[in-house]
């Protein structure tokens, strides 16, 4: 699968209208054609808030709140988010490099034509979220939760799945073949619309037997 190579600030459509941010952030702000660098921001208050054609470079996100907050052609990179609250955020054409995502709370989000490059998801809440078209590459998810979730047209070359929760989602048109790990802690039922390679059958080949009732002997 080809997938596109991270971009560069420089090279970004709208890196020469970029201003440096330099306040704070704010609930039910607008924030547009902006450069967050190099700032930590903790408890920040920024829900209900649109963050359009901005850059995020080397900032870290302790805690704070971003709850439907919306996210449209944002470049994010060494971004870390440490318990997040980015429930029920819209995340639009955007791409995120080199960032980490741990205890981060991404229930209900919503994310179309996403790419996340060599990112680090670590026990982050994606429960009842909908990605369509988003693509992990050479990313590792460690204990996400995509319960109740729905899944379209999602790929994850490269990545490594370790610990995912499926329970109750909705796959259509998942590649699942190109992911270096595929550890499933649950929900395996409902990986039906998941595409995977015939190793990959063979290692869920003891969850898929235990989901259906199999009993598998050889005497």
């Amino acid at each position: 699968m080809r997938t596109r190579a991270p971009r560069d600030l420089a090279t970004l459509p709208f890196a020469h209208r970029l201003n440096p941010f330099t306040g704070e952030i704010e609930r039910s702000g607008t924030y547009e054609w902006l450069h967050f660098e190099g700032r930590t921001f903790d408890d920040a208050e920024g829900s209900s808030s649109l963050f359009s054609e901005s850059a995020f470079s080397s900032v870290t996100f302790n805690r704070g709140r971003f709850r439907r907050s919306r996210f449209d052609d944002v470049w994010l990179h060494t971004v870390r988010m440490v318990g997040t609250n980015l429930a029920e955020t819209t995340w639009l054409d955007s791409e995120c490099t080199a960032s980490i995502f741990a205890g981060a709370e991404v229930h209900g989000a919503e994310m179309r034509r996403t790419v996340f490059h060599q990112c680090k998801f670590d026990s982050a809440n994606l429960r009842a979220a909908t990605l369509k078209d988003v693509t992990f590459v050479d990313c590792l998810l460690r204990d996400v939760d995509f319960s109740g979730a729905t899944l379209n047209g999602v790929c994850f070359p490269g990545s490594a799945l370790d610990g995912a929760r499926f329970d109750k989602a909705t796959l259509t048109a998942v590649d699942l073949r190109e992911a270096t790990t595929l550890r499933i802690a649950s929900g395996t039922g409902s990986l039906s619309g998941a595409t995977i390679s015939t190793t990959q059958l063979f290692d869920l080949a003891p969850l898929l037997a235990q989901h259906v009732g199999f009993t598998v002997k050889d005497d």
